[in-house]
């Protein structure tokens, strides 16, 4: 019996002794203060945080618990500095559960570099909800190269209670505890900060020569920034060194004087040796890049720019790659500056180049913008020069991305004051243009019905005594989509904010009546006395009247192919319906079964790091065959909330032998999407790959166009009734009666 204490009482010592060793707390144990969170963790949300003694090992855990309302979030957190080198990150941990509910609970790591988050998980795919006892989960992510900052954490969203203990963390297995920290040898670019607090700089308001020379400039800070070999490397902070070159720039009175500036500069930035690789841009690339505003240039500087350019980067650059595998950019090293909430001039001037450049050199879809993208830059250097004030900023960087025409593109990150521009108080009841007409679709609150006084289907004619259509002329620029019909989509659930408590509105009801009311609104928080409209998922498959399979792509699984194939491999049609975003990828594994023969469907076009602004176009992809393949109809389901991998998957299935596309028009976008910070800490994306139909047709903008168009009526929606699904039906019903 003393020989058992004894050991006892060892490995409890050892065990205290290694948690008092440890260099970080993930074990919850140490806390200073008898009432305060474990030492080190700190609070992120609004729900409450607490240190407990209901651990998994040792004294103590980490617990969140949830507000009577249930509609925020809570987060315990965790701060270690990413002085470490490595290719996989693993956070594991474990994770107790009580009454989850009307959200999830679930582990969190985010590495944070460049004043933006580089990689991130909150386990919220994993729907972790209800009630379980101490379980060990994980998250594994690439570790970025340019990690400065490393956040483990326990997060809980909607109702209930967590509890947090025993993490670890670990780089290619090797624990931080334990892993020696690095003294990172840093580019030189990384250790300017010089302007970290801003550039000082004032350039408005411009005469016509300065916006000329700025618009020079600002095409040639992004071709050095793309095509020189020292900035490549990353010996130059390209953001600083145009805050350095400005001011003398802007002093110049004579193209001679500027142009022999622009040569001393690029001369300044290094000998560049002849290289032997670089080669011009392949004769079959699909899209060459617009060089045409060099040539046109006087002798001198055009011979500095062209020595540039055929002896530029072939391989490795500090602020560009391609994603492996697919093909896609990846913008490295942009810092996103968050500190700063309105960019000085010269800041917005960055932000400017930064993204115009970045779209003329690696965006596929550059060639179908409605404007000629080469006059883009100047048009916009008044209107970011001009934007004095935070919303202004925003609402420049909003039209600008708008003119790119991509669906994947908008604005995120530090967007409070289009926010709030948009309105602060919200309806209780979601519109949509149906027919052209802004008309009620759905009540997102139970009692919103009788609390508004409307129905579904009233259309809404005037908001505020503006018609419908005024509203939409002047926002609709605002509102990045690939093509019109995706801008509605995006802008009709909008409408009704407003920064005033009420709104007047005229409607038309199903009696076809006007009328007029004022319909109250509501700010986030008024909005919990309300109870949510919960939506029941949809099951991902089901056979309907007529022995009609129908799958949904919403909660699809991989697990569910088998199941679908044999349920329906004697159905006398199927269904699938990809108005939604798929759950999984299922384009071959699912489209295989609707192919006799190995069909193409795809082909891609790819930028290039050695030929900035050349795409080249690859062979078509094609879906295998299997042994068994379905013969009767297929009907394939979309419409505007069928983007990106909806449409891909569309494609898919279209390439099948007797599929028919049913509905109306997508959303436009297809392609791995790239992300862009902006200063301010905006954020926005493009469609980093060219998608295209195995002929070379374009899917960009022009979307999935259905081969037999239904779109839903008014007189649909006040009914209840789902019209492109009901005629699909009918469709399969003929074929049955053929």
């Amino acid at each position: 019996m003393k020989k058992v204490l004894l050991l006892f009482f060892s490995f409890v010592t050892l065990s205290c002794y290694a948690q008092k060793d440890q260099k970080f707390n993930l074990g919850f144990e140490h806390r200073k203060e008898e009432k305060g969170l474990p030492d080190g963790w700190f609070p992120w949300g609004s729900y409450g945080l607490s240190t407990d003694s209901l651990s998994h090992s040792g004294k103590y855990a980490g617990k969140i618990t949830a507000d009577e309302s249930g509609a925020a979030f809570g987060s315990i957190a965790y701060r270690i500095p990413a002085k470490y080198k490595g290719s996989k990150i693993k956070l594991a941990g474990y994770m107790k559960t009580k009454d989850v509910q009307d959200g999830h609970a679930g582990l969190l790591l985010r590495i944070d570099g460049q004043g933006k988050s580089l990689a991130f998980d909150n386990m919220q795919d994993q729907k972790i909800i209800g009630t379980h006892d101490w379980t060990r989960y994980e998250i594994i992510l690439d570790y970025p190269q340019e990690a400065e900052t490393i956040f483990v954490a326990g997060i809980l969203t909607g109702k209930g209670e967590a509890w947090f203990d025993d993490f670890v963390l670990t780089i290619d297995g090797k624990d931080v505890q334990t892993l020696p920290e690095i003294e990172v040898e840093l580019p030189k670019a990384k250790l300017d900060t010089a302007f970290n607090k801003g550039s000082s700089i004032v350039l408005s308001p411009l005469t016509a020569t300065q916006l000329d020379n700025l618009t020079l400039l600002g095409k040639i800070w992004g071709f050095l920034k793309y095509h020189h070999r020292e900035i490549a490397k990353g010996n130059y902070n390209w953001d600083y060194e145009l805050f350095r070159f400005l001011p003398e720039y802007m002093a110049v009175d004579s193209k001679g004087s500027r142009d022999e500036l622009l040569i001393n500069w690029i001369a300044s930035l290094g000998e560049v040796p002849a290289c032997e690789s670089c080669i011009e841009a392949p004769l079959y690339a699909h899209l060459k890049p617009d060089l045409s505003w060099i040539r046109n240039q006087q002798d001198d500087l055009k011979k500095a720019l062209q020595y540039i350019y055929k002896n530029r980067v072939s391989d490795k650059h500090y602020y560009i790659e391609m994603a492996q595998g697919v093909g896609n950019p990846n913008f490295k090293n942009e810092d996103a500056y968050s500190q700063m909430t309105h960019p000085d001039d010269g800041f917005r001037l960055l932000s400017l180049f930064r993204y115009w450049n970045m779209i003329n050199y690696f965006f596929p879809y550059k060639h179908l913008t409605d404007k000629n993208w080469d006059t883009v830059l100047k048009e916009y250097i008044p209107i970011f020069l001009d934007a004095k004030d935070e919303l202004a900023y925003e609402l420049a960087t909003l039209q600008i991305i708008a003119d790119v025409r991509d669906t994947h593109a908008n604005l995120s990150g530090h967007t409070d004051k289009v926010a709030e521009w948009k309105g602060l108080y919200f309806p209780g009841v979601r519109t949509q243009f149906i027919e052209d007409q802004l008309t009620v679709t759905e009540f997102n609150y139970a009692e919103m019905q009788d609390e508004t006084g409307l129905a579904i289907g009233d259309v809404i004619h005037q908001i505020d005594g503006r018609k419908i259509a005024d509203i939409v002329a002047e926002r609709l620029p605002y509102y990045p989509a690939s093509n019109k019909t995706t801008q509605l989509r995006n802008l009709g659930p909008e409408l009704l904010r407003s920064n005033k408590q009420t709104v007047e509105i005229e409607f038309t009801g199903a009696q076809g009546t006007k009328q007029t009311k004022i319909l109250e609104l509501y700010n986030v928080d008024s909005l919990k006395k309300f109870t949510r409209q919960m939506k029941v998922a949809p099951q991902s498959y089901k056979m309907l009247a007529n022995n009609i399979g129908y799958i949904t792509l919403q909660t699809i699984e991989q697990e569910d192919i088998a199941a679908i194939k044999e349920n329906f491999k004697n159905a006398s049609g199927i269904i699938i319906d990809i108005r939604n975003y798929p759950a999984t990828f299922v384009p071959f594994s699912l489209g295989s079964y609707f192919v006799s023969t190995p069909t193409p469907f795809v082909k891609f076009t790819g930028g290039s790091v050695a030929n900035p602004g050349v795409f080249t176009m690859s062979e078509s992809l094609e879906i295998p065959n299997e042994d068994v393949s379905y013969d009767g109809p297929v009907v394939v389901l979309v419409n505007e909330m069928s983007v990106s991998q909806s449409e891909y998957t569309a494609m898919a299935f279209r390439a099948g032998k007797n599929t028919t596309i049913m509905g109306s028009t997508t959303a436009g976008a297809d392609g791995n999407v790239s992300e862009i910070w902006l200063p301010g800490g905006l954020r926005t994306m493009i469609s980093g790959i060219g998608v295209y139909y195995p002929d070379g047709t374009e899917t960009q903008r022009v979307g999935i166009i259905p081969d037999i168009e239904v779109k839903p009526t008014i007189d649909g929606i006040r009914n209840g009734r789902d019209e492109p699904l009901e005629k699909a039906i009918g469709y399969i019903s003929s074929k049955m009666a053929d």
